[in-house]
């Protein structure tokens, strides 16, 4: 009889921590420069990059990008250009959003540096047309 009790006490215990976390995981976190109702971190995040900037980065360096996708080189791959230049960016089918772009819509492309031995492209997590 007292194992059970004991083993209800114990299940209830984990039970209740992991909703609290599911629920924490929910409400807080990080978005901009600003907090979200439930707490999370507020201050200063990536800085917007320029495609010369980006070019000389390390391998898997988080990256901000602003300018407009000029034309489309293979089946994810598109050529990104702003005022210091062009790169490659990878944008798999997922990372669209449902947004129609095209050359002349201004995005932000947020991505990290994938840099091999001959090549420096990014590769997109989220696109937000401007």
């Amino acid at each position: 009889m007292k194992k059970k009790i004991i083993f209800s006490a114990l299940f209830a215990l984990f039970l209740a921590t992991a909703f609290a976390d599911i629920s924490l995981a929910v409400e807080g976190g990080f978005q901009g420069g600003s907090q979200v109702a439930g707490g999370g971190f507020s201050g200063p995040g990536i800085a917007l990059s320029t495609v010369r900037e980006a070019l000389t980065m390390r391998d898997d360096t988080h990256v901000i990008l602003r300018g407009n996708i000029m034309r489309r080189l293979g089946k994810d791959k598109y050529l990104f250009q702003d005022a210091t230049g062009t790169v490659t960016v990878e944008i798999d089918h997922d990372k669209w959003g449902g947004q129609t772009i095209t050359p002349g819509d201004a995005v932000e492309l947020y991505g990290e540096i994938d840099r091999d031995l001959f090549n420096v492209e990014v590769e997109v997590d989220r696109v937000v047309k401007r």
